[in-house]
């Protein structure tokens, strides 16, 4: 409040009315807002120029009060009106480039006392009030211009950081296990609740995994075999049965590196008499 207390020291000589002095704190309100006054009447005068002073002449009608203002960065110009009616002062502020009108009435006698008028320190009532009025009453409404900052003040933009990767890096993490065929069985999810008991409707595994123990649908890759083993020509294709169990006619070129049918004898294979 120290320039308001300026500027009504400024304006002290003058002031002989209450209305006086509430358009005075309306006044300071616009130039802490960053609008400056032009001066007085509808219409420019010559050599007019920004300023945080009331220009000479404010307070010349005791009903009617007028003063432009223009803000700080140009772009908004100001046309206030206060109109007395008894004890009442009404507010009308408009934006000369938008046409965009604002209204406030405000009882004279609630903020301002009468009988000290020469002493800033008790002539004004309910200032936070008052102030909260005037605010969002004409300036608010209107688009208060923004203050010029420091370019040394701005904020920095902040660093965007990426989001994590739901696969972050982890170094004890065992790795899924792939069979060295490169192909995964198709085995049912666990977590199925209409998988369970799907291998007893399916023992031999046509779509799912079955329950037969096959070491050749472990993963691993499937020997090739040759239903010709043995034999002095080859075979025409189809000879052999279909099926991985297919034991050839004769012994094989030479084993191969998967599983071996042969690793799952019958039981009692070693039975003499069998």
């Amino acid at each position: 409040m120290a320039g308001l207390e300026l500027l009504y020291a400024s304006q002290a000589p003058g002031l002989s009315r209450p209305q006086d002095s509430l358009l005075c704190f309306v006044h300071w309100q616009l130039v802490t807002h960053q609008y400056r006054a032009l001066g007085t009447g509808d219409q420019p005068g010559p050599n007019e120029r920004k300023s945080e002073l009331l220009p000479a002449g404010w307070n010349a009608d005791k009903d009617l009060y007028t003063l432009r203002y223009r803000s700080t960065d140009d772009r908004h110009e100001l046309l206030l009106k206060a109109i007395m009616v008894d004890t009442s002062m009404i507010l009308n502020v408009m934006d000369c480039s938008s046409k965009q009108v604002a209204d406030l009435t405000l009882t004279v006698a609630d903020y301002v006392d009468s009988e000290h008028l020469d002493d800033f320190h008790r002539v004004y009532k309910n200032i936070e009030e008052l102030q909260t009025r005037v605010v969002t009453g004409i300036i608010s409404p209107l688009g208060a211009p923004k203050e010029k900052g420091d370019p040394k003040k701005e904020p920095k933009p902040e660093k965007t950081v990426p989001p994590a990767s739901t696969q972050d890096y982890d170094p004890l993490r065992i790795p899924p296990w792939q069979p060295l065929g490169g192909r995964q069985p198709s085995w049912p999810d666990p977590r199925d609740p209409f998988a369970v008991g799907g291998e007893d409707l399916d023992p031999f595994g046509g779509r799912r995994g079955g329950m037969i123990a096959d070491p050749l649908r472990s993963g691993f890759r499937r020997p090739l075999i040759d239903p010709s083993s043995g034999l002095p020509n080859r075979l025409p294709p189809g000879s052999g049965p279909p099926g991985p169990r297919f034991d050839p006619f004769g012994p094989g070129s030479g084993r191969s590196a998967g599983p071996d049918p042969d690793h799952l004898p019958p039981p009692g294979y070693d039975d003499m008499f069998m």
